[in-house]
This record gives C-alpha cells, sequence and structure tokens, in this order.
C-alpha cells in the first residue's frame, strides 16, 4: 500500500508543479499588466512589482490547479482500470485518495498563509512601487499625452521641457462635499516627489488661482500625499487588506469609538433636553452621528467575516479534491480536460455564488460571520456521496 500511495502523491505533485508554473505565470502576467495599464507604469516599475504580485496570483491559482492534477491523475487511474485492479486485489480505494487529501490539507493551509502574505505584504509592496514612481510616470504620461489624471487631480499641459511643465493647468478636486475645487493656471510649474516624507509638492512660477483661493502669485506650493497622487488613490484600510493577526485589534478599536460615541450622543442628549433644545434632538441633526456608529458596526462584521472568509478560501483545495477525485473515477475519462471541465462546472456555478452570496449578506450583518463556509460544506457533502459511489462499486 505503501508503493501506491508513494505512486498517487508522486503522480499528483509532478502534475501539479507542472500546472502550478505555467498558471502563475499567465496570471502574473495579467496581474502586472492591468497594473502597468492602470497606473502607467514602465518597464522598470513592471519588473519591480513581479515578486508582490507572485503570492496573489498563487492564492488564486492553487485551488484551480490542485483541481486539475487530482482530475487528470484519477482520471488516468479509473480509465486504465488500475482503480478495479486495487479492489480486485482486495484494497479498499481509499489508499487511492489518502495521498490527495493529505496533498490538498497541506496546500490549504499554504493558500490561507499566501492570503495573508498577499494582502500584508503583496499589495503594500506593489503600492509602495506605485506611489515610489508617481513623479516619473506623471512627467513620462505629460510628456506622451499633455495630460495626466488621478481621483484627486488632473494635469494638462502645452509641453514638458525637461522638469520644467510648459503651460500647465492643475485641477484639484474637493476633498469633501462641503469644499470646493481648486484650479491654478501657470506659466511653469514642476513636481517634486520626497517618498520619505510622503509628499508631492508642486511647484508653480507666475500662477493664478481659482477655487477656494483666488489670486495670482509669482510663486506658489502645493502638497499633497503621494499616496493620494496615484491614479487608484490612497488605500482606503479595508478589512480585505489587513493582516490576519491585526482584524483582532482592529475590532477592538472599533468597539472602543462605539462606545465613545454612544456615551458622547447621549450626552449631547441629556444636554439637549435639559437646556429645552427639542428641536435639535430631531432626526435629521443625528443622521451624521448616526451613521458614524452605523459604520464602524458594518466595519465589524466585516472584520468578523474576514477570518472566516480567508480560511474558506483556502480549505476549496481540500474541497476540490474531495468533489474531484472521486468524480473524475466514475466518469472514467482518460481526458484529463473533459473532466476537469466536468469538475469545475458545478464548482463554478454553485461553490463561488454561494460563497460571494454569503459575503455580501455577512458584510451587511444579515448573517453570522461563519456563513462563509456553506459551500464548502456543500462541496464536502457531495465529495462525501460520490465517495460513497466509489467504495460501492
Amino acid at each position: 500500500m505503501k508503493i501506491l500511495t508513494r505512486y498517487v502523491l508522486l503522480e499528483l505533485v509532478k502534475v501539479f508543479a507542472v500546472s502550478l508554473a505555467g498558471m502563475t505565470l499567465f496570471m502574473i502576467l495579467v496581474g502586472v499588466m492591468k497594473e502597468a495599464y492602470s497606473q502607467g507604469l514602465g518597464l522598470k516599475q513592471v519588473a519591480l512589482l513581479l515578486p508582490y504580485v507572485l503570492p496573489e496570483a498563487l492564492r488564486f491559482a492553487v485551488p484551480g490547479t490542485i483541481l486539475f492534477a487530482t482530475c487528470s491523475v484519477y482520471g488516468r487511474l479509473a480509465a486504465a482500470n488500475e482503480v478495479v485492479a486495487v479492489k480486485s486485489l482486495g484494497i479498499s480505494p481509499l489508499v487511492l485518495f489518502w495521498p490527495g487529501y493529505l496533498l490538498a490539507g497541506a496546500l490549504s493551509i499554504a493558500t490561507v498563509w499566501l492570503n495573508d502574505v498577499a494582502v500584508s505584504w503583496g499589495r503594500n509592496g506593489m503600492r509602495r512601487v506605485v506611489i515610489e514612481s508617481v513623479e516619473e510616470v506623471a512627467y513620462a504620461t505629460l510628456a506622451q499625452r499633455k495630460s495626466f489624471a488621478t481621483k484627486n487631480f488632473a494635469i494638462n499641459v502645452k509641453a514638458v521641457e525637461g522638469r520644467k511643465l510648459i503651460r500647465p493647468t492643475f485641477t484639484f478636486q474637493p476633498r469633501s462635499l462641503d469644499e470646493t475645487g481648486q484650479t491654478v493656471t501657470a506659466e511653469m510649474a514642476e513636481l517634486r516627489a520626497d517618498v520619505e516624507n510622503d509628499t508631492l509638492t508642486v511647484v508653480f512660477h507666475d500662477a493664478e488661482l481659482e477655487g477656494r483661493f483666488t489670486g495670482r502669485f509669482p510663486f506658489f506650493e502645493s502638497e499633497l500625499p503621494l499616496s493620494e497622487a496615484t491614479r487608484k488613490g490612497g488605500a482606503g484600510g479595508s478589512p480585505s487588506d489587513i493582516p490576519l493577526h491585526e482584524i483582532p485589534l482592529d475590532i477592538a478599536r472599533q468597539e472602543r469609538k462605539i462606545e465613545r460615541w454612544n456615551q458622547e450622543m447621549a450626552a449631547e442628549a441629556g444636554f439637549q433636553m435639559l437646556m429645552g433644545d427639542f428641536l435639535a434632538l430631531n432626526q435629521t441633526a443625528w443622521q451624521p452621528l448616526a451613521k458614524r456608529v452605523s459604520d464602524a458596526e458594518n466595519r465589524i462584521a466585516r472584520l468578523h467575516m474576514e477570518p472566516h472568509r480567508r480560511w474558506a478560501n483556502g480549505f476549496s483545495c481540500l474541497c476540490f479534491v474531495m468533489v474531484g477525485a472521486p468524480l473524475a473515477i466514475i466518469l472514467r475519462n482518460s481526458d484529463f480536460l473533459a473532466s476537469f471541465f466536468i469538475c469545475f462546472l458545478p464548482i463554478l456555478l454553485v461553490y463561488y455564488p454561494l460563497l460571494l452570496f454569503a459575503v455580501e449578506r455577512t458584510k451587511t450583518g444579515g448573517i453570522p460571520s461563519f456563513s462563509v463556509w456553506l459551500g464548502n460544506v456543500i462541496l464536502v457533502a457531495c465529495g462525501c456521496w460520490l465517495m460513497r459511489r466509489v467504495l460501492r462499486h
């Protein structure tokens, strides 16, 4: 039986390694090209992005690749009547399945770790490369297209001469609803990025301002965070970007904020009632305060959901193998591509829609956070039913 176990495990590892290399390379190229196109990056920045894209590509490639390897190996075993031969010797077919389950279990844990590395190291690294390249990208884009735009500002120039922007027009977007935008037209301007202090300084010469400030100045400087100068803007601090070990700390912070805000609202309401200012107690006046608490509660719901989502995504590797291995044997098809698509189609139509549904409902607090495991539970149930058929026939 040890020979059978080693044989199946070796076949799985060989197919998985070759498939993973090809799939990862494809996903890295797609990810880097997408980031380069959206940010306007050059070849130097693309090369710097490659190591940071790797964890992100692997965490998506591993589940599909292990399913592909499973369908290939077990489909070939069944087509060659090797499963029948094992049964004829009085050996349980489970001997053939344990290597796949052990490999998938190890890969599931590795995928959870990759997920954490991708959000804590990979995304931060990609963001840092983009931020450090803002000045270079902006000058290259302006020289080529005469315009450069982000979510926070837009630049249009007549020409670019070295480091000088000739006849530029800068349009700064308002940062809140109660602010107005700002337009600056100048004879010449220059961009100066300071990565250490995270600032992008725009130096204007002979500038005319319209908007929040109006006037004409022979020399004028404007500063903004480098993260706001990228085409995607700064990091939003989403729960999906937080490492697992920091999630409990963020939950505690949000709970302290809610407690403090509730105390402040109670004190404010008591003061208004004491002073007889009942108009201030109307719903419209309290909406911004209530929304602040509601947003924090929604964030807590998302933070509680995030660890379950990452572990459920990681252990999709094991669930895929539990369905793919017995189904490939039942199909007895040596064409591994056909077996793979027959296995993957139900997963695509059932598992991922269930996962998306559970994630969206959990974010709003409508269902418990562990509901994101629903798709995994259904796959395990289907895998057990298929395994029973393999063992009985």
